[in-house]
Formats: C-alpha cells, structure tokens, sequence
C-alpha cells in the first residue's frame, strides 16, 4: 500500500515523455463551467452559477439586451456550492444558496454543513438576496430550500421546518408555523398570501397549505399516501401534486423489478378537497419516472397538466385536463426528454431531447419546443453542439446552457421560434486553456455476451501511436449518460475533461455507458438482474474492453479503467473478475459490498413475520460485490475517497483496503480529509486527476518501458 503524498502529486503533474500534447492537468481543469440556470417568471431575468478554479460566483442578464453582470465577488477554493438561485415572481430580486452538499444522500452527523477547506470554523448553509439593480448581496438567514412570494415575503427550510426572515438581512429568522411532519418543498400561491408544503411523516406524506398564523394548516385529501411535488394552478384556485403508495404492505421483492404506481391528484386550495386527475397503468413502463426532475408536474394554460413518464419505454412529456381525462402524448419518438420548463405563457413547453438529424444524436442533447395541448414539436437547435436545462428568458427568447466536444458549458438565447442564436460571454476560458489540443470524441456501439446493444464515445487522437494503452471509462449514477461533449453536471464534466486529458497524453478512452443508463429507454435503464441483483452491467464493461482491445493502434494487453461512484463499483468489480483484462485501475468512492450498503440506506430488516426474498437477495448482493471476489484480484488499483462523503460510505473504501492489504494485492491510496462525494474544491479534484492520470500512465506506460 502506498499514500500519495502532495511531493508525488506535484511529481504527476509533469506531462509524460513522449505524449501527443504539452499541457498540464491544471491547465486543462482551468476551464469555466456555468450551471444552475433560472429564469423569473416576469421581468426578462436570468441567473446562473459560474464555476472557475474554484472561485463560484453568481452572475446574471436582464432584457431586453440579456448584458451578463457579475453578481457575486467570491473568490478563493473555499468549496462552499452556490445553489437554488431563485427570482421574485416580479423579477426584481434573486436569492441563493451559500454552502451546503445539494447532491448527498443522507445529512453528516448532526446535520454539520460540509467543510471540505479544513476551516476551523464551522460553515454554514446560508441564505442570500441581491437586488437586480446593482449593490452588494445581503446575507438572509441561515437555511436552504428558499422560495419567494409575489409579495416578497421569503420562505424556507430550517431544521425540518419552515421558517422566514426579511430579505434586508436586518431581522432574525423565526419560524413561521409549526408542523409534525418535516417539511419541504415549498410553493407560494400565485397571489404570495397561502405556502404550500410537503409534510413528509416518515411511511406517508402530505401537502399542507398555510394561509396565516390565525389558521389552521389545510392538508389537501390526506390518505396513507406520499404526496408530493404540490403545483398551484395559475389562479391559485386548484393545487395539483403527485401521490404515490405510502410505505407498507407485503414486501416487495429486492431481485425483480416490480411496477412502482404512482397517480397525479388536484385538489381545491379552500377545502382540501381532491381527486384523481389521472392514474398511471400499473405495468412496469407506467411506473414512476426514475431519472433526474423525476415526473416534472407542470400547470399549463388551458386547464392542463404537463407531466414525464414512460409509458411508451420512454421519458416523454404528456399532457391530461386538471379535471381528469385520457393523458395525450406530446413528445412522441424513441429517444428521452430530460428537462423541461414552461414557456412565459404558458402555452408551450421548452425541453431538451437526444434526438436531431444525425445518427449519434441520442447522445447529445438539442432544444425544442411543444404545445402543452398538441402538435408537432419545434426543433430551436441542431448541428454537432449540445444544448440543454432550457428557461424562458422572455415572451420570445430561451436561455439554455450550451457545450461542445472543445467549449465547456456557457449560456446562449435562442428566439422561440429558432433563429438568432447568441452566446452570453462573460470572459471565457483563460488563455492557456488546450482548446486547440482537444478532440472531437465518436460515437461507438458494441455487443454484450448476451447481446444488448452497448454505447459509447471513443476518444482516439489522429496521430495516435500504433501499440498504445486503452482505458474504460465508467460514470457513475447510475442513471446518468456520457456525451460527445462537454457534460451539464460538474461531476461528469470533470470526467469529460480527464478523458480528453488521457487521450491527448498517450491514450485512447472508452467511455461506456453501461445499461442501468439513461438515454437508451427504459428497458436498457432497468435491465434485470443488475447491481445487486446480479451485476449484469458488468457484462457491457467487459464488451467495452473487447471493442477496445480490437480497435487499431491499442495494446490489447494493456487495457486500465477508472471511473467514480457507481463507476468506482464496476472498476472494482473489473480488476477483481477480469485482472487478466484489465491491468491496472482507479476507483474513486465506490460500492464493494452491496448489503453493507443496501442496509445502510434501508436499514435492519422490519421485525414482521413476512421476509420475502431478502435472505436471497443478500447472498446474491454478495456475489455481485467486488469484495466476493477479492482472492481473483491481481491488477494494481488506486483508490481515492473523500472521508466526508455522503453518497458512498467511507467504510466502503476502509474495508477495502484491508481486504486486498490480506491477499497482497498492490494499491495506493488518495485520502482527502473532509471532503465529500462530488468533490467541493477544485484543488482536490486536481489531486484526484492527477493521481488518476498519473497512475494509469505509470501501470500501463511505465511497465512497457
């Protein structure tokens, strides 16, 4: 076992004898990346979050000439996320989120924010306003998951409960109701005078409205169900919202995908009282959507509700009279809609798809819009970029974030009816950025052993050698896609950026995106026997490597892999089946044993006669985890983990360790004190690229030397 120190780090940095490029790692994560992307609802604004060696600030533009302005001075690697920027229904003042970890799933002990700086303070999640007219933003409160009234009035979350504080930061915070429940997702009336609510009770849920501190809080048809997503109709009349099966019942199998029904309900703001506007077939493709937005529950004019599912294999957008009815198909064809808004309207919805006019567009993404009631969509991009998260910047014009194979992600309008599309430049990339030294990737499809079409993007330099090593990439999620560009998620995007880094260095990378993967329909999403289940993925990384160890100027025996959370698992999982394959490996937080995980997020077996096929299911959860077959492993791994992460146990990576420290398998490791899953800082994503790169090129270079 061997710890990289920072002397061995900086060592890294040094470019490779004999690569393709001249550029360092620094240099090629010094690229600008701008998410986060808002509009108001009036008042021709939009928002963004601009991401630069570490420094975050918030910047935005105003019609009608959308002129960027930086909003936020912040500066230095501090770690600290800027998130939720959200406009006054007017337009006129925008707030946001200081701090925080937006992607974990489960809080640290005693809620304690993330401090992956090593401050000896404690930090905190903050809330901040800033007027659109210029001045310096003014810290609100301390809390998250703020939501703006029409009269000014702000709420949001604090310790499970709603709380508000005046917007000139000159007041305390109070709470500003009491309710059993722990509260979330809040949502003002059109008028700013009633909030709406979910009220989560642990096995049900309800939507509450609160309408003052002399009224009782109104819970909208409760049942035993979760209710969730509460969406107030534009008059403020109707409230609709998602109602799924409360938490009980036999038990569900853990080794079978079963439907998982779910229904949209409105129901009257003054009494509570609802009903069913639609229900979802109870078949597997009429379950509830399981990609990012999940169902998107939308109020259109006309009566009408927008909502996501895959009752067709794919996520599409379909549309159903608030008063009940037969639900209509807007977004017909086989590919998947991702993220979807309304138009100003709201007549029309604005979403982005993998489809366009050339054959790898599934694994793009382009704008378009749609009527909320029918008709045939309209194409307002196209070409070799990629478009996506479209808001209305205006009656007439659409801000999205925008990338290609050599631009990271920026902000650009597009007119709603298509042409007169305009980058929003707010200073670039810096100039020793390798623009010029970055390649186009291509798509790529193989066959698994079982015969499932397999996808990916193959990063291979013209001028590559003729006996160079090949590397796998795998992403994480696992319900996420890789991209012929540039990707809109931080997480992925450093991963875009250290595949272009491997091929410009004496590589050529494989991206696989494996089933369990959005963009290919949900079949190939929810494959069977997968993860734990039987790691049938697997299968599709190995495919990956065969294509690779096949495809001209590779050195079949010397093929590596990384890749990070569920892409950690897969590499562990390679270097522990197939070490004849795969030579060398970096797994970056990753799952090794399943059931420690499973019971982790679902804690100890209920104590109730019914079992179901849980004792099988644990076996079978060991046998698909790396750790099962540890006495195989003989390929030499770095692992690297943040010993705050909260998406992936720390555990995970320790017992590990330990386990290949028994059978004399060699590792080195790459600790980062504090930090989290989805690294905060960009110094350690700089470690954790390096190390990366450095230790692929010494296992698969440095050995053939």
């Amino acid at each position: 076992m061997k710890i990289l120190s920072q002397i061995a780090l900086m060592a890294l940095a040094i470019v490779a004898p004999g690569a393709a490029a001249s550029f360092t790692m620094s240099q090629m994560l010094d690229y600008p990346f701008e998410s986060g992307l808002t509009a108001a609802d009036r008042g021709d604004a939009i928002a963004w979050v601009r991401s630069l060696k570490g420094d975050r600030n918030v910047w935005l533009a105003r019609g009608p000439d959308f002129a960027p302005r930086q909003v936020t001075r912040y500066g230095g690697d501090d770690g600290q996320e800027l998130t939720q920027l959200t406009f006054s229904p007017d337009g006129t003042r925008l707030i946001f989120v200081r701090g925080g970890d937006h992607d974990a799933n489960w809080p640290a002990e005693g809620n304690l924010a993330p401090d992956p700086a090593s401050a000896t303070q404690a930090p905190a999640v903050t809330i901040w306003a800033a007027s659109l007219v210029g001045g310096a933003p003014v810290k609100v409160a301390e809390g998250d998951a703020p939501a703006l009234s029409a009269r000014g009035a702000l709420a949001f979350i604090k310790d499970k409960q709603v709380w508000t504080a005046p917007l000139d930061g000159r007041g305390a915070a109070k709470r500003l109701f009491f309710d059993r429940g722990s509260d979330d997702a809040l949502a003002w009336s059109p008028d700013g005078a009633r909030l709406a609510f979910v009220s989560g009770r642990g096995d049900h849920a309800f939507i509450g409205v609160w309408s003052g501190k002399d009224r009782p809080i109104l819970y909208l048809a409760p049942s035993t169900s979760k209710d969730s997503s509460p969406r107030w109709s534009p008059d403020g009349t109707r409230i609709a919202f998602i109602r799924r099966p409360g938490d009980g019942g036999p038990p569900e199998p853990l080794l079978k995908d079963v439907p998982q029904p779910w229904s949209i309900w409105t129901a009257d703001a003054a009494t509570g009282a609802g009903m069913a506007a639609w229900r979802g077939p109870k078949t597997l493709e009429g379950s509830y959507p399981d990609i990012e937005d999940e169902a998107d529950l939308m109020w259109a004019a006309g009566g009408r509700l927008v909502f996501r599912a895959e009752m067709d294999g794919w996520p599409h957008l379909y549309s159903v009279a608030a008063a009940g009815g037969e639900a209509k198909l807007l977004t017909p064809g086989a590919f998947m809609v991702e993220h979807a808004r309304m138009s100003r309207d709201p007549r029309f919805v604005l979403y982005d798809a993998n489809i366009g006019a050339t054959g790898d567009d599934g694994d793009r993404r382009h704008v378009f819009s749609v009527a909320a009631d029918g008709g045939k969509p309209i194409a307002l991009t196209a070409g070799a970029g990629l478009e996506d998260q479209p808001v209305a910047a205006s009656g007439s014009a659409v801000a999205f974030i925008a990338a290609g194979a050599r631009q990271p992600p920026f902000v650009a309008l597009v007119g709603l009816d298509g042409p007169g599309r305009r980058i929003l430049n707010d200073g670039g990339a810096p100039a020793d950025f390798p623009t010029d030294d970055l390649i186009t990737p291509s798509y790529a499809s193989f066959t698994a052993a079982d015969g499932t079409r397999v996808h990916g993007q193959l990063f291979e330099r013209p001028d590559a050698g003729k006996t160079q090593p090949g590397v796998i990439f795998v992403h994480g999620g696992p319900p996420r896609q890789m991209l012929l560009g540039w990707h809109y998620m931080d997480y992925y995007s450093n991963a875009y950026a250290v595949n272009q880094y491997l091929a410009a260095h004496g590589f050529t990378v494989l991206s696989v995106n494996y089933r369990l993967g959005i963009g290919y329909g949900r079949a190939f999403q929810h494959p069977d026997k997968a993860g734990p289940a039987g790691a049938s993925e697997y299968q599709d990384v190995v495919a990956g490597a065969r294509f690779l160890q096949k495809t001209a100027g590779v050195d079949p025996a010397r093929i590596g892999i990384w890749g990070g959370s569920y892409g950690g698992y897969l590499t562990a999982l390679a270097l522990a089946r197939d070490s004849a394959i795969f030579k060398a490996g970096v797994d970056m937080h990753g799952v090794h044993d399943w059931w420690r995980d499973f019971v982790r997020e679902s804690g100890p077996a209920p104590d109730r006669f019914e079992t179901g096929d849980r004792d099988q299911a644990k076996a079978v959860a060991w046998t698909s985890s790396p750790d099962a077959d540890i006495a195989r492993w003989r390929s030499p791994v770095l692992l690297i983990q943040g010993d705050d992460d909260r998406n992936v146990d720390f555990q995970q990576t320790v017992d590990l360790a330990r386990r290949l420290e028994d059978h004399g398998v060699p590792f080195e490791e790459l600790v980062i004190p504090n930090e989290i899953h989805g690294f905060l800082r960009h110094e350690s994503w700089l470690a954790a690229d390096t190390a990366t790169a450095g230790f692929l090129e010494k296992e698969l270079v440095g050995a053939a030397k």
